[in-house]
């Protein structure tokens, strides 16, 4: 297939995709807020297709550009969303609660529509790009993304479970404040775990390409920063007892992080990973 043709196809796929995430968004704003449970499964369904079919049109950039579509701000901001996406089935299933993606699939969303408005032209890779460890460092920076997320978005459901009235739709289809908790506590080791990954083969990386374990970069400055966030956040848990509503709070402040991480530092400190 001629990669005009593959750049068409996925251009459209990519297209439908973001307009299924939208649908299923809706889909779970009407189950949450009129308590409409006739559109959880066609909500499930929508999400997943879109996943699914978000899934084919990284597979085709990856085919169009010959390599792994991870290499600049469109392709990455497509795979935060991807990777949001498949944290937050993952813990839709694991733990059994539908109203997750009433918080998570806006979002996936917004991260989504975000990668609409980046170029979408394949460049070649820059030669410090051309390493074994691409696919390592930047996987594992997705999944710690997704995963952080996923506690973001459990995080103001917990605020909003404990600051609304009881009631039968809240007892049924969220779980407990106590529960919320340590699912969003899950999900922040999870993200740190990978992220510690993501870290140590990035420096790794850096010392091959620039002959140095770390620079300074502003990326690499505030991916330690989140980090630091993020492990503060365990170590205060774990020896102070913070959970709950501060523990809430701080998964929230750690994921705005995150995301200046990714779009503010691009935008207002260019250094040498302003490629993504």
């Amino acid at each position: 297939m001629k990669s005009e043709t593959l750049f068409n196809l996925e251009n459209n796929l990519f297209t439908v995709a973001m307009l299924l995430y939208f649908v299923s968004m809706i889909l779970f704003f009407v189950f949450f807020v009129f308590k409409n449970l006739k559109v959880t499964k066609l909500g499930n369904g929508t999400l997943i297709t879109g996943f699914l079919l978000h899934t084919v049109v990284m597979l085709i950039r990856g085919i169009n550009a010959g390599r792994l579509p991870l290499t600049n701000q469109y392709e990455f901001a497509s795979a935060f969303a991807w990777g949001l996406c498949f944290v937050s089935i993952i813990f839709i299933y694991k733990y059994k609660f539908q109203a997750l993606a009433t918080f998570s699939v806006p979002v996936i969303f917004l991260m989504i529509g975000y990668a609409a408005m980046q170029s979408k032209e394949v460049h070649e890779l820059m030669p410090s790009l051309r390493s074994n460890w691409l696919g390592f460092h930047v996987s594992t920076a997705i999944i710690a993304y997704g995963a952080f997320g996923v506690s973001f978005a459990i995080s103001i459901m917990y605020l909003l479970r404990t600051r609304s009235v009881a009631n039968a739709f809240f007892e049924q289809h969220v779980p407990s404040g106590e529960k919320l908790d340590i699912i969003s506590y899950r999900a922040v080791s999870l993200g740190v775990l990978f992220l510690s990954f993501c870290m140590i083969s990035g420096a790794i990386w850096a010392e091959n390409a620039w002959g140095s374990y770390w620079s300074w970069d502003p990326k690499e400055t505030w991916s330690l920063v989140t980090w630091f966030i993020y492990f503060i956040y365990l170590h205060l848990r774990l020896r102070s007892g913070w959970k709950e509503k501060r523990a809430a709070w701080f998964s929230i402040i750690g994921f705005i992080c995150v995301i200046f991480t990714y779009i503010g530092v691009n935008t207002l400190l260019p250094g040498v990973h302003s490629y993504a």
